[in-house]
C-alpha cells in the first residue's frame, strides 16, 4: 500500500508541474502572465511586501496594461473600494518611484487620480491603485489591502509539493522541513512559516526530535551569518500570555502533542521573558525570548499548498 501511495504521490506532482500551478491560494491569469492573489486583511507597505516575499511572489505592481487589467479585474470582484497598495515605492530616496523590481515609474503606464501625487505632509513614499485603475500617493504606514504577482515561469513542484526546495520531505514523520538560517523574532518566525504554507515546527515525537537533531546537523553555526546565539531555533510552542505554562500553536500541551523533554534547567525564564519555543542543537527544549532574533524550523504538510482544481483564469 505504501509503495502504492507513493508512485500516486509521485505521478501528482509530475502532473502538476506540467501545469500552471505555483500555489493554491494563487490564481493564474493569462493575461497577466502569471499569479495573482488577494490579501484583504489591511497592512501596511512593509508587511504587505515582506508578507509576498516570503510566499515566493512580489507586492504586486502595474507594470503593464496586461497586468494592471488583471489587477483591476481582481478589485472589482473583490468590490475593493479604498484601493490596494502596488509594490511602487520611494522607500530608498523620498520622490524617486520604483516598483519592487527596480523598474521606474517613468516606465510604467499610469494615470494620476485628481490631485495626486500630493505628498501630504511630505510623507507619502508608497503608491495605491484605486478602483478607476488611477495611482495615488499615501503614508506607508496607513492598513490598506494589496496584491501579491509570482510572474509566469516554469514551476516545478517538488516532493513537498512547493516551489520552495530548501523544505525537503521526512519519510520518518510524513512531514517537510526548512530550517532557516537568518534570524526572525519568534512573531515574524511564525508568519514567515505560515507565508510559506506551513508552520513552526511541533515535535511530536522521539523520532521527530532526531528528524530535529539530524536538521541542526546540516546547518552547522558556520553556515549561518550574523551576529545571533546558533545553537537554538525557534518552534511552535509558546505561552500564550499565561506565563508558566507552555502550549503548541495548535493549543495543545506539550506532552498531549508527544514530545516534552527539556534541557536541564529549562524552562526557566532567565531575567524574565522568555515566553516564546525553541529547541537546541540536542533536539531538547528551551524557552527563549521572543523579540530576540533566532533561527527557526517551518514544517509543512506535502499536500498543503495543492490545489484540487486548476486555478486557472481564461482571460
Amino acid at each position: 500500500m505504501k509503495r502504492i501511495l507513493t508512485c500516486l504521490l509521485v505521478f501528482a506532482f509530475v502532473t502538476i508541474s506540467n501545469c500552471k500551478q505555483f500555489r493554491c491560494d494563487y490564481k493564474y491569469f493569462n493575461k497577466a502572465d502569471g499569479w495573482l492573489k488577494l490579501h484583504r486583511i489591511p497592512a501596511n507597505w512593509h508587511e504587505a511586501r515582506l508578507r509576498c516575499h516570503l510566499e515566493g511572489s512580489k507586492l504586486a505592481s502595474p507594470l503593464n496594461h496586461n497586468l494592471a487589467s488583471a489587477m483591476l479585474s481582481v478589485v472589482t470582484e473583490a468590490s475593493i473600494k479604498c484601493g490596494l497598495y502596488t509594490g511602487i515605492h520611494a522607500f530608498f530616496s523620498k520622490g524617486d518611484f520604483h516598483s519592487i523590481e527596480g523598474i521606474p515609474l517613468s516606465k510604467i503606464p499610469h494615470t494620476w487620480a485628481e490631485g495626486e501625487p500630493d505628498n501630504d505632509n511630505d510623507s507619502e513614499s508608497c503608491l495605491l491603485m484605486l478602483s478607476t485603475g488611477e495611482l495615488a500617493d499615501v503614508n506607508c504606514s496607513e492598513p490598506l489591502p494589496y496584491l501579491c504577482y509570482r510572474k509566469s515561469r516554469r514551476a516545478v513542484l517538488n516532493s513537498c509539493g512547493t516551489v520552495d526546495n530548501e523544505y525537503t520531505f521526512e519519510s520518518r514523520t510524513g512531514s517537510c522541513y526548512k530550517f532557516h538560517k537568518v534570524p526572525r523574532t519568534w512573531s515574524r518566525a511564525y508568519m514567515a512559516c505560515t507565508a510559506e504554507g506551513g508552520h513552526l515546527a511541533i515535535i511530536n515525537s522521539d523520532t521527530e526530535a532526531q528528524v530535529i537533531k539530524e536538521l541542526f546537523g546540516k546547518n552547522p553555526a558556520g553556515s549561518m551569518r550574523g551576529n545571533f546565539w546558533k545553537d537554538v531555533a525557534f518552534v511552535g510552542f509558546h505561552d500564550w500570555g499565561e506565563h508558566g505554562e507552555f502550549l503548541t500553536i495548535e493549543g495543545q500541551t506539550l506532552e498531549e502533542a508527544g514530545y516534552a523533554k527539556f534541557s536541564g534547567g529549562e524552562p526557566n525564564n532567565a531575567t524574565t521573558g522568555e515566553y516564546c519555543g525553541a529547541v537546541y542543537r540536542s533536539a531538547l527544549l528551551d524557552d527563549l525570548w521572543c523579540e530576540n532574533k533566532y533561527a527557526f524550523i517551518c514544517e509543512m504538510s506535502p499536500d498543503s499548498l495543492l490545489c484540487e482544481d486548476s486555478n486557472e483564469d481564461s482571460q
